[in-house]
């Protein structure tokens, strides 16, 4: 069944095919891309190639939220962000995302004219993001993190991590009802990698199906991430075969959008998952 997520202007179509969300770090420290793509030019070249490749949203971040990054001064992330959101703008059909925490940084980016708010606190790190975001009717990722980049790996514990990351979820849906900003206009990413090991990690991926019952689309990335290492002990630009493997499982079983750095070979085996996946086959 296909559903609508409402992103200001935009109206992204879920639920019958898979969407792809490409990466775009303008960071010198991300954990995979960091320092690739710090000028205009090459970021503009790189968000030019996703979106030709298949991507329909393009996730601009400026501070990495790798495990130990610290923060990045409100000024230097919305120098980084700003002028890629707009020069995307102009020159590709994508919808775009700005991946920030910070109310100052998604209010620049949304007055140049992004499309959705990437938060990987879901809108609790900064008190005055939940007015940004309403007031600007955007889109919304609500995220799943414990802690803080700096400390999210210091040992993480759970005793249900699936039950304990939907009752985050639904409780933090619930509060963004009330302060305005309705469900349809919201997303939901079990934060993979974000305060998690490997094997909360596996959890999460097997509890899909749970999240895809809290009625709004599920966001999941996976791209790169260390725990498809765990086994293998491949480094981060070795993983892409990991990760198509666990991004099939996830369509298969409740994710709705992707995240990631390969868009090309993600829209490549996705398409096949989603022939196989469709009814009447």
């Amino acid at each position: 069944m296909e559903h609508r997520w409402q992103c200001r202007d935009r109206s992204i179509r879920w639920g019958a095919s898979t969407r792809i969300m490409g990466i775009l770090n303008v960071t010198p420290d991300s954990f995979s891309d960091g320092g690739r793509h710090l000028t205009l030019e090459s970021a503009l070249a790189r968000g030019q190639a996703m979106a030709e490749q298949g991507a329909c949203i393009l996730d601009i971040g400026g501070e990495s939220t790798r495990p130990g990054a610290d923060e990045v001064p409100v000024a230097e992330e919305t120098r980084r962000v700003v002028p890629v959101v707009r020069a995307l703008l102009e020159t590709t059909g994508a919808a775009i995302s700005v991946d920030t925490q910070k109310a100052a940084v998604a209010r620049e980016g949304l007055a140049a004219g992004a499309h959705i708010i990437n938060d990987v606190s879901a809108l609790t790190h900064d008190p005055a993001m939940v007015e940004v975001v309403a007031e600007a009717e955007a889109g919304v990722v609500l995220m799943h993190m414990r802690g803080t980049p700096a400390t999210m790996q210091d040992q993480p514990r759970y005793r249900d991590v699936v039950g304990e990351v939907l009752a985050y979820l639904e409780a933090r849906l619930t509060a963004c009802d009330q302060a305005g900003i309705p469900r349809t206009r919201l997303a939901v990413d079990p934060g993979i990698g974000f305060g998690k090991t490997a094997d909360h990690n596996f959890a999460l991926l097997r509890g899909l199906p749970r999240l895809a019952e809290l009625g709004c689309p599920v966001v999941l990335g996976v791209s790169r991430k260390s725990f498809l290492g765990a086994r293998s002990g491949r480094q981060p630009n070795d993983r892409l075969a990991a990760g198509l493997g666990a991004q099939a499982y996830a369509v298969l079983n409740g994710a709705h959008i992707l995240r990631v750095h390969d868009v090309i070979e993600t829209c490549d085996a996705i398409q096949i998952v989603d022939i196989l996946a469709a009814p009447g086959l």
